[in-house]
């Protein structure tokens, strides 16, 4: 019993000894064993390994893609219009022996510090030989490309690889926002005016050429009714003279049957004529008493007329 008490706490001191020497690498991860702060093992392998208890120690670094937001950044492109950006960056630690004497015992947090100054000395490289334009585009992705491509030259030092670097923001000053909002504001006015004055222009030209035309047509319009007008007289008399030259009494008396039915209308104003007169002779027969032709026209006013001298005749009054 004795015995047995003795070698139950040295298996359990060999168990912890040994437990305490074998540690575990996981596929995500890179493991370095340092002996007195020396490295004395690699292993990015996965699987079961062993190490001295007490005198090494196992320093564990994610083996994955790594991101990094930097802080916003003011950079002055070549024409010295200042711009503040943002970038995003992705890492990973490629040499994690390297990676260890670059950084120390603080790892990832010191590595990330000295990357963003790695990123921020690239991005002031790249973007201040491009003028602001080339920045503000849509396109950015050559100017991305020779950030990462610098800073990875840079970042090698530290035992990491740049994978990618990614511009999320370029914009303006707050302090430069208000004057070029106001410059961009200007630069619309007057491409609007100038749009407005070349429209007004364009509307002038489409007016006169308008006024123009209307003008040409209304005169073509009226020296055709002219000839036509000229033509249809030149017709008719050429009619009337035709007609007056066949029958020259029918042409008199169908002229006076007009005159007629033009004078003796009922709004027309009286008329004072001989009963003679030559209006009245196709109204007149051959051999009619004159004493009966006055009662056929009626008097201008109710009272009877006084007697007519002698040797003239009463004029007759047609209303």
């Amino acid at each position: 019993m004795k015995r047995l008490a003795m070698i139950i706490p040295v298996l359990v001191v060999a168990g912890a000894l040994v437990l305490s020497s074998m540690f575990v690498v996981d596929e995500r991860e890179n493991v370095l064993v340092l002996q007195f702060g020396q490295v004395r093992q690699v292993r990015s392998d996965p699987g079961l390994y062993f190490r001295i208890p007490f005198i090494q120690d196992v320093v564990r670094y994610d083996a994955r893609i790594l991101g990094l937001q930097s802080q916003p950044l003011e950079v002055t492109p070549l024409d010295d219009r200042r711009l503040v950006v943002d970038a995003f960056l992705r890492w990973r630690i490629t040499d994690v022996e390297r990676f260890r004497q670059a950084v120390g015992v603080e790892g990832v947090r010191a590595a990330q510090v000295r990357i963003e100054r790695i990123l921020n000395a690239a991005i002031r490289e790249v973007l201040g030989s491009v003028p602001s334009g080339a920045v503000l585009s849509d396109d950015r992705t050559p100017l991305m490309n020779q950030i990462r491509d610098l800073a990875r030259r840079e970042a090698r030092t530290l035992g990491v690889d740049v994978i990618d670097v990614r511009l999320t923001r370029t914009d303006l000053p707050e302090q430069n926002l208000a004057a070029t909002f106001a410059r961009m504001r200007a630069e619309r006015e007057r491409e609007a005016a100038d749009e407005i004055a070349r429209g007004n222009e364009a509307a002038q030209r489409v007016r006169a050429l308008a006024d123009r035309t209307v003008v040409e047509l209304v005169s073509t319009a009226r020296r055709e009714g002219e000839i036509i007008r000229g033509e249809a007289d030149a017709e008719r008399n050429r009619i009337y003279a035709e007609a007056f030259g066949r029958d020259p009494e029918f042409f008199a008396f169908s002229r006076s049957m007009t005159s007629y039915e033009r004078a003796l209308r009922g709004e027309n104003s009286a008329m004072v004529l001989r009963p003679d007169s030559e209006f009245f002779q196709f109204l007149r027969t051959d051999g009619l008493d004159r004493s009966t032709v006055a009662p056929a026209v009626a008097p201008a006013s109710p009272e009877p007329p006084s007697p007519a001298a002698p040797g003239t005749e009463a004029p007759a009054i047609v209303n």
